[in-house]
């Protein structure tokens, strides 16, 4: 499958506005700090990249899914097609 062909990643979890780790606005000045469970794949995503909310977080033994109000839900076992 070809990098244009690949599906665009879930709104919750996609390049956007906030940082889904922190909660904390983008922007080119101040860049992006991902923690360091995060870097690792151990912590999933707690607010949405789009608008910036709290998401409900549910982590299982095999994955997580998180859930935004707004932009719905995202499961971790979509995204390891993506990888």
């Amino acid at each position: 499958m070809m990098i244009s062909e690949m599906p665009a990643l879930p709104a919750p979890v996609s390049a956007g506005v906030y940082n889904v780790y922190t909660g904390v606005e983008v922007n080119a000045a101040t860049g992006s700090a991902v923690p360091t469970a995060a870097q690792l794949g151990l912590e999933p995503p707690r607010f949405c990249a789009e608008c910036g909310r709290r998401m409900i977080v549910q982590v299982r033994p095999d994955g997580w899914w998180a859930k935004c109000s707004r932009h719905g839900v995202v499961d971790s076992k979509d995204l390891e097609t993506q990888r």
